[in-house]
């Protein structure tokens, strides 16, 4: 039964995800996006991966809802296109993706038991994480203890990159009260 459940929620999701791609309105882009992300932390509840979950429904359709629709606000309905080289972006593409499977070309298969995140960490956390930690879930365990660091450092990006966007939203309404007063 489980099964039908996530298939189900997952053609939700593919559904969602092709009304964003002919979506013309930017406000209904925004409110899909949420949907999509509401969607997607089901999915991870389904799962058993409720921390996960929450973290998509608090950052995937709290946070960047919030701030898509302040930038919204602040920048208006219509966007003025200048017509730009697009070799330099095709160019540009090309050497990222190149780069990309350049990088990604030597990386074990996934669930090699003879990868290196195998070999190293993950069956001392299988293991013991219980006892050391004192939390069931090896996830949370994981990421509240072991990698509570890495957690601090990406909640410190996410919030100076809130803080980024704020400022240049705040900039924006101050530039367009400058060009009222002229």
């Amino acid at each position: 039964m489980e099964h039908f459940i996530i298939i189900f929620l997952l053609s939700l999701l593919a559904i969602t995800a092709i009304a964003i791609i002919f979506m013309r309105s930017m406000l209904s882009v925004i409110m899909l996006g949420s949907i999509y992300s509401l969607l997607s932390a089901v999915i991870f509840v389904v799962l058993d991966a409720v921390d996960v979950a929450f973290t998509e429904a608090a950052v995937g359709a709290g946070i960047s809802s919030v701030l898509f629709l302040s930038a919204f606000a602040v920048t208006g309905k219509r966007q003025v296109l200048k017509q730009k080289n697009k070799l330099i972006a095709l160019l540009t593409v090309s050497l990222t993706a190149t780069a990309l499977l350049y990088a990604t070309s030597d990386m074990p298969y996934v669930g090699d038991p003879n990868s290196p995140v195998q070999t190293h960490v993950a069956s001392r956390y299988i293991e013991q994480s219980g006892s050391e930690v004192g939390i069931p879930n090896i996830v949370t365990s994981v990421l509240a203890s072991y990698r509570g660091f890495d957690t601090l450092g990406e909640v410190a990006v996410v919030f100076t990159a809130m803080i980024a966007v704020l400022l240049l939203l705040l900039r924006r309404e101050e530039d367009q009260e400058i060009d009222r007063e002229k």
